[in-house]
Order: C-alpha cells, then structure tokens, then sequence
C-alpha cells in the first residue's frame, strides 16, 4: 500500500515538473531575471512556512560545519538551474531544455567518478561515450553547443551532488538555500522596482498572484517528492524522473512547435539510446545483486 501510495506521490511530483514549460511564459512581461528572484523569494516565504508549522527548525540548528558549505554551493547551482530553466523556456527553446534533463542522469554518473571516487562498469563507459558522441552531434547541427542544455545538466548534477555530501532534509535544504539566495533576489527586486522597471504590481492582479504562486509550484513538488522517496525504491524514482524531459520535449513541439532537424533528431536519438543502456545495465546489476544477496547463506544467531 505504502509503496503504490508513494508511487503516485512520484509520479505527480515529476508530472508538475514535467509541465513546468507552460506556467513561466504567462508571467510576462516579466523578464527570466525578474521572475527567477520572485521564485527564490516566495520559495523562502513557502518553506518556512512549511518549517514553521512542522516545528522543523530544530533540524536547522544542527547544520554548521562543512554541511552549511555544501549547501551554500547547492543554493548557487540551483539557482542557476532555475534562472537558465526560465530562460531557456521563455527564449522558445523548451526542447533543449528537456535535452538538459536527459542528459542529467549521465552528468550525474560522470560526477560520481569524479568526486566520489565511483567504479564504472563496462555498459556504463559505452552509455557515457554514447552520450558524448550526441553532444559533438547536435554541436554541429546548432552550430553551437547546446549550453542551455549543459548547463541545466551540470548545474542539476552537481546541485545533486552537493545535497548528497550535506545530507539533510530536502525541506531544510530548500530552506537555506533560498535564505541564502533571497538577499541578493530581494535587492534586485528593490532596485528594479526603484526604477520602474518591476512588473509586480503593475502589470495586473492575475500576473501578481502568478509571481507568488512561483513559491508554490517549487515547493508542492518537492514535497511529493520527499514523501515518494520515502515510500519507493530509489529504481523506480529513477524510472520516473525520465517523465520530466519526456513531457518537455512533448510541450516543445506540439505546443510551442520548436523545429527540430534530422541531425537533431539524431542526437536526440543517441541521447536516448545511451540512456537505455544505462538504464538497462543499471535494472541488470540491481538484479544480480539482490539474487547474489539471497543466495548468500545467513548466519546464525548465538
């Protein structure tokens, strides 16, 4: 029960994710810069919140040390990923932006071997060769490298990678991290609205409320996440992150009808293949070792 419960739970956390593309161009006239620091804005104003009425602040006091600094260079790539993100989507170019999230679960095996000193095994070397070969490849057809893509791919990996080395709560997490990136979101709102410039409050009620609710649609997911994670193995939320990029290539082009070439569909080609062999080889190795597990003999109990 648990475990179907925390399936759906997934799913929907990756579905809001998935369908991400269709609510940042509504909050025009507002430009990439101005909407990523509301996000991190009304994000902080949602997860404490959040922290407040779970009591969670308790767990805030114990992060210090080495953990804080991790944090600290998590809440710079996220925001990154996040401010590329927005742009990426409101530039019309949704269909790299979903190559970024197939390219991540590759970026984030390379960044295992290179920071976590971890093995790869043959199938998993091919799928990363794969994958460069796709890069070179849609290098070419742009006339360019997709640095949007690469970009949300190394920034979501290595924002990855530091959450694991801090190892706290994702609630908490996002908590620092938007604390530590409000100051600098808020100033720039000041500033800009100082100026004339700011959209918030000028451009409507209906484009007001849309701001605001960017702290809402980062933090319900999020929260679906956690709860996921708890209830399903770590395979099956492997499985259904591919949901993300597969929803925004979809919205790419049937909705925003972005063109996409024969090379470009060839790199897209190669992108997923190498993500079928890593996938498939990751199911195989998963197998083995739970078979290996049962056929080992328990030892008994003095």
């Amino acid at each position: 029960m648990a475990s179907r419960q925390g399936f759906w739970l997934g799913f929907l956390a990756y579905l809001a994710w998935g369908f991400f593309p269709l609510y940042w161009p509504l909050l025009a006239p507002a430009g990439p810069v101005e909407i990523l620091a509301h996000r991190i804005c009304w994000s902080l104003v949602v997860v404490a919140a959040i922290v407040l009425v779970g009591r969670r602040w308790k767990h805030l006091r114990a992060i210090n040390g080495r953990k804080l600094l991790y944090i600290c260079v998590g809440a710079v790539t996220i925001g990154l990923n996040w401010g590329m993100y927005i742009y990426g989507v409101n530039s019309n170019q949704v269909v790299e932006t979903a190559l970024g999230y197939f390219i991540n679960p590759l970026v984030t095996i390379a960044l295992g071997v290179v920071f976590m000193g971890e093995r790869l095994r043959p199938a998993q070397w091919i799928g990363l060769a794969v994958a460069f070969g796709a890069v070179v490849e849609l290098t070419f057809d742009y006339g360019r490298l997709p640095w949007i893509a690469l970009t949300l791919a190394f920034s979501f990996g290595t924002y990855g990678l530091m959450k694991k080395k801090a190892d706290v709560g994702s609630t908490e997490g996002l908590a620092l991290e938007t604390a530590i990136l409000a100051p600098l979101a808020f100033g720039y709102l000041v500033f800009t609205h100082a100026g004339g410039g700011g959209t918030f409050g000028h451009a409507g009620w209906l484009n007001a409320v849309l701001l605001a609710g960017t702290g809402l649609i980062t933090a319900i997911p999020l929260l679906l996440f956690g709860a996921a994670a708890t209830r399903v193995p770590m395979t099956t939320m492997g499985l259904l992150q591919y949901f993300v990029p597969i929803i925004q290539f979809g919205i790419g082009l049937l909705i925003f009808h972005e063109r996409m070439t024969t090379a470009r569909w060839v790199g897209f080609g190669l992108v997923w293949l190498a993500l079928v062999i890593i996938t498939a080889e990751s199911l195989v190795a998963r197998r083995r070792l739970g078979a290996r597990r049962v056929a080992e003999p328990t030892p008994e109990l003095v």
